[in-house]
């Protein structure tokens, strides 16, 4: 079976917050990429036998000590790009001379090409890019031509055509450079001359055939949230193992509403996999009873859910089940410095973390080379509903973190009722204007007046945002028919609540949640 990753592009990770961009450009392309740290070893660069390499961004200067340089195996051995300071760190390595610039460049600027380059194959001579960049090329290395410029950067862009090496000072993955797309391909595709091998439907098959070797015939076991991700692996899993699958599904009582009989309908019903459905909403609830600060409500959320996964997951391996499955993807191994001997961690992430050491599962994690787009996509021709695969982001602690102030079955369910309505007002207008949407219980009463009586009940705040990457976000502009319809129909229908809001804060300075 031909191996949909074989071909592609590596690309060095020199501390840019666009390198996970790259690849997801790259990928977009239909070729695979994948990132590695600039220090990592050529045997683990060289796995998947890559046809060309990137090196990205990053926040240092090239002449600074310490300063992150490209390893010797990388030079001249394949067809190469260097981005912004993959730009500079090419020019040293070949013999060029880098210096900081007087006029520093960050934002749009105007770029004109005026080679016959294969990279800018296509390309009207002037395009827009995005700059971002405080040293600039003096001098480029021998062999190296300059084959564009900007009105602050003679040597916006530079390359050795011999060799296949090119460098741009600009940052192509971006979308403020419109343009960026057609460079890359013509990277890939017209220098690097990758093929497109990589989509959902070569990915479910190279898995499933790797899940069978893997496994053999040995057992399952999955925690499954009803999550894209794990509902994704779940599926994936089940299509290559069938029975030897068991799914434990954990509800917690904090999930909006209808969702744990979503579940087990779907993957159940629909899907026809062994689901352990365990209904410890009771226990939840019970170890919540007076906790109010967010993090102590994650923690003790947390280490409950392990304690029964754990006593679940314990009474499968005494029946034989040699694998523990978990649905992570390739951000959680990026941002967790899994593939970096010196890399900073950002957060370390895990799905099932701190089982027992009893517990001896071998790990396999079916989905770690995808991104959360390419999940969905795989979702898709799996087959899987839209409702599941388009589900809304969700935190782990679930409504708990929702549900300001004091966690009890009354107002968890004042919770999900106005969560459901705030939801299906916005969708069924167009849920396209916001990226992230839902409600939320504060922990404040206020002062109302229904049918001529005085009330004094809780407030709801209602919570869209709009982004592309959820590190940063704006609030959503949504329509006041919307917020209106929205509002009338909570507090008429919603027992307990008789004032609504709507957050109008951007992040940063806040948070998309609100604990």
């Amino acid at each position: 079976m031909t191996d949909p990753r074989a071909g592609g592009i590596a690309i060095f990770d020199f501390g840019s917050q666009y390198t996970q961009l790259i690849a997801r450009r790259v990928r977009e392309l239909g070729v695979y990429a994948e990132v590695f740290s600039f220090d990592a070893p050529l045997e683990q660069v060289g796995r998947h036998q890559p046809r060309g390499y990137i090196f990205s961004g990053g926040p240092n200067s090239v002449y600074d000590d310490g300063s992150p340089q490209i390893p010797d195996y990388a030079l001249n051995s394949l067809p190469a790009l260097g981005i912004c300071y993959g730009m500079q760190a090419m020019t040293r390595a070949f013999g060029g001379v880098v210096a900081g610039s007087t006029t520093r460049e960050y934002g749009s600027a105007r770029v004109h090409h005026h080679d016959e380059s294969p990279l800018f194959a296509g390309i009207a001579p002037e395009l827009d890019v995005w700059m971002s960049h405080g040293d600039r090329i003096e001098r480029p290395p021998q062999g190296f031509i300059p084959i564009a410029a900007s009105e602050n950067s003679p040597f916006a862009a530079m390359g050795d055509p011999t060799r296949k090496q090119y460098a741009v000072q600009f940052h192509p993955e971006v979308v403020h450079t419109p343009r960026g797309r057609e460079i890359l391909y013509n990277f890939v595709f017209g220098i690097c001359e990758c093929e497109a091998n990589w989509s959902a439907g070569a990915f479910i098959q190279d898995q499933i055939h790797a899940v069978r070797e893997r496994v053999g015939d040995q057992r399952v076991l999955l925690a499954l949230s009803g999550g894209v991700d794990s509902a994704v692996a779940g599926v994936l899993l089940h299509q290559a193992v069938g029975d030897q699958l068991t799914c434990v599904f954990v509800d917690t009582g904090m999930m909006r509403k209808g969702e744990p009989e979503q579940v087990t309908r779907v993957f159940g019903g629909q899907q026809h996999m062994n689901l352990i459905a365990v209904n410890a909403t009771e226990q939840f609830l019970d170890t919540l009873d007076g906790v109010t600060e967010p993090e102590a409500k994650r923690k003790r959320i947390g280490r409950l859910f392990i304690d029964i996964f754990s006593e679940q997951a314990r009474g499968l391996a005494d029946a034989g089940v040699k694998f523990l499955a978990q649905g992570t993807i390739y951000p959680d191994v990026i941002e967790s410095a899994a593939n970096s001997k010196t890399a900073k961690v950002i957060k370390s992430h895990h799905n099932v973390g701190g089982l027992p050491e009893d517990l001896h599962f071998e790990l396999v994690e079916p989905l770690r080379d995808l991104f959360k787009d390419e999940v969905r996509k795989v979702g898709e021709a799996l087959g899987l509903p839209a409702s599941i695969v388009w589900r809304q982001p969700f935190p782990g602690p679930g409504l708990a973190v929702r549900c300001l102030g004091e966690i009890t079955w009354d107002r968890l369910e004042t919770l999900r009722e106005a969560d459901a309505i705030f939801t299906a007002e916005l969708e069924s207008y167009d849920s396209a204007l916001a990226a992230q949407y839902f409600a939320v219980l504060l922990p404040v009463k206020s002062v109302g007046v229904m049918g001529d009586n005085r009330t004094y009940e809780e407030v709801i705040a209602l919570r869209a945002v709009t982004t592309d990457d959820f590190m940063t976000a704006d609030w959503a502009r949504l329509p006041y028919d919307v917020l209106a319809r929205a509002s009338s129909r909570i507090v008429n229908q919603v027992r307990g609540v008789n004032r609504v809001v709507y957050d109008v804060t951007s992040k940063p300075p806040g948070t998309i949640e609100w604990e």
